[in-house]
């Protein structure tokens, strides 16, 4: 446990430091691999592009054993502290899976508010905050300082869902900075305003998606900053990225 514990502390200290941390999103040892090469000190995995790299699904199709296997050697691949996005949960209580988690090396977890096992299913706000508790509670518990980023897709799932989105969002990021998580995540931030608006809601970091290149909506790595973001990571846009600029070169040799 102290590797992991080590790593969590390191990972959790630079959430504290006031810096916006880029954690690049890999699925897979190559990924990894690269980025740190890159300088990247912190990655996170994503499930998105993991699924997509074995044959899978998102939106917890993958079985956790096989999911976790994979994050296992990741996060064996290489120093960086990784944290690891578990979507819902997987159906698991919080104590199984911060435990499984833990076990694995992961020094963090996304964890969201759409069950995607029980039909998509919004949890309500409180539920969620409460599944977060425990999973804080389970952390600290074991002496670790593990780096829950509560997500929530409120703003993704749009008035359909939600009368107002952000003011939604606002709320739950609320309730999960209380819980216990280091970050929050408001999953679907396009614009400089909406980015304002949960930053001012939580004084834990909050992570925004962007993409490696084109970026965000808000702007660059530096208007993000600009605008308080601490906390960015990519999704499954840096995988897209790739296969678009790989499938131009490779229809070169394809005719």
């Amino acid at each position: 446990m102290s590797d992991v514990t080590q790593r969590a502390q390191r990972l959790a200290e630079a959430h504290e430091s006031g810096a916006t941390l880029v954690l690049p999103t890999v699925w897979d040892a190559w990924s990894a691999n690269v980025a740190t090469s890159a300088g990247f000190e912190f990655l996170t995995i994503g499930s998105h592009p993991v699924a997509d790299a074995i044959g899978s699904a998102d939106g917890e199709q993958m079985a956790f054993s096989d999911y976790i296997a994979v994050s296992k050697r990741i996060i064996g691949s290489v120093e960086a502290p990784v944290s690891v996005d578990v979507e819902s949960g997987y159906g698991l209580e919080p104590r199984e899976l911060v435990g499984r988690l833990l076990d694995a090396g992961a020094a963090g977890a996304n964890i969201e508010d759409v069950v995607h096992s029980e039909g998509k299913r919004v949890r309500e706000r409180q539920e969620h905050a409460d599944y977060i508790a425990a999973a804080r509670q389970t952390a600290d518990e074991a002496g670790v300082q593990f780096v829950i980023n509560g997500r929530t897709d409120a703003v993704k799932l749009g008035t359909d869902t939600f009368a107002d989105p952000i003011a939604e969002a606002v709320e739950r990021v609320k309730l999960m900075e209380q819980a216990g998580a280091r970050a929050v995540y408001p999953v679907g931030l396009k614009s400089a305003e909406q980015v304002t608006a949960l930053v001012s809601a939580v004084s834990v970091p909050v992570n925004a998606t962007a993409h490696p290149v084109d970026g965000h909506g808000a702007g660059d790595l530096a208007a993000l900053t600009a605008l308080g973001v601490r906390r960015v990571t990519f999704g499954p846009l840096w995988q897209k990225q790739l296969a678009e600029v790989s499938a131009a070169e490779l229809a070169k040799w394809s005719s």
